[in-house]
């Protein structure tokens, strides 16, 4: 078990993600030791730290995507909705359009705007013709914030825009395939503040229907976007509680020195 300070969400907040005893090892290196945390349900959860303490491997775990990394293997148990997304009987692919990814750059398909928000609902078959998923892309590109941007040039490339629209983008690319859960790995990192600000905006709106886990190395936009905060040290969690409650009274002196800036 893990004598990380937790402060659980309230019991009549739905738990999306459970994690229990979450340790993954890269080789002989061991990258994270005995995680335990709750996710819950229309939120936002922030994941804090330093380079390299631990929070984009766990991140990567609630997707599977450490599988993709030759070496890498992963213990414990992390539930989805109750079910443990480390199950051999459960395809990764329909893990990870249950729970969509969103990276540190921007990454749209050299394709055409259209066809980057089309192509996932095309090959799960969530829209049997060509009206429905015109409907499906619009939905997306609305609820992306976009749509009023690329109305008029749905068949230019995706990668002909900015890099907070492609941000954007991809955001749309993700939730055009109905997921319950968004990862967000630093994806503001490579964007200037206006297109920073227009994420977390989104992020903000999103939140009422998703659950969203976001790794961010800024403790001002984790304050500004998170409803729960996770702090990660040396591969362990510190603390998690109240986003409001972490960075006011935290209850772990390594918390307290991170977010006075001591270290990091």
């Amino acid at each position: 078990m893990t004598d990380a300070q937790t402060s659980p969400p309230p019991a009549e907040v739905a738990i999306r993600i459970s994690a229990r005893g979450v340790r993954v090892f890269y080789g002989d290196k061991q990258a994270l030791f005995d995680v335990d945390l709750d996710v819950p349900d229309r939120a936002v959860t922030a994941l804090i730290g330093p380079s390299g303490c631990g929070k984009s491997t766990f991140l990567r775990c609630i997707n599977r995507m450490n599988d993709t990394i030759p070496g890498a293997r992963v213990e414990g148990s992390i539930l989805l909705d109750g079910e443990d997304v480390n199950d051999r009987d459960l395809d990764p692919v329909l893990l990870r359009a249950r729970v969509g990814m969103v990276f540190q750059k921007p990454n749209p398909f050299p394709k055409t705007i259209f066809e980057n928000v089309a192509y996932g609902p095309r090959i799960h078959g969530l829209a049997t013709s060509k009206s429905e998923l015109d409907g499906v892309v619009e939905q997306a590109l609305k609820r992306a914030g976009l749509w009023k941007e690329v109305s008029d040039r749905l068949d230019q490339p995706g990668t002909g825009l900015s890099g907070g629209q492609q941000q954007r983008l991809v955001i749309a690319r993700a939730i055009a395939i109905n997921p319950e859960v968004i990862l967000m790995d630093e994806p503001c990192s490579a964007l200037d503040p206006i297109a920073t600000a227009r994420i977390e905006e989104l992020i903000d709106e999103l939140r009422a229907q998703y659950c969203i886990v976001i790794v961010t190395h800024s403790m001002a936009q984790a304050a500004r976007v998170s409803q729960r905060t996770a702090f990660f040290h040396m591969g362990k969690l510190v603390e998690t509680g109240l986003t409001s409650q972490i960075f006011t009274r935290p209850g772990d002196s390594r918390t307290q020195d991170y977010i006075t800036g001591r270290f990091g």
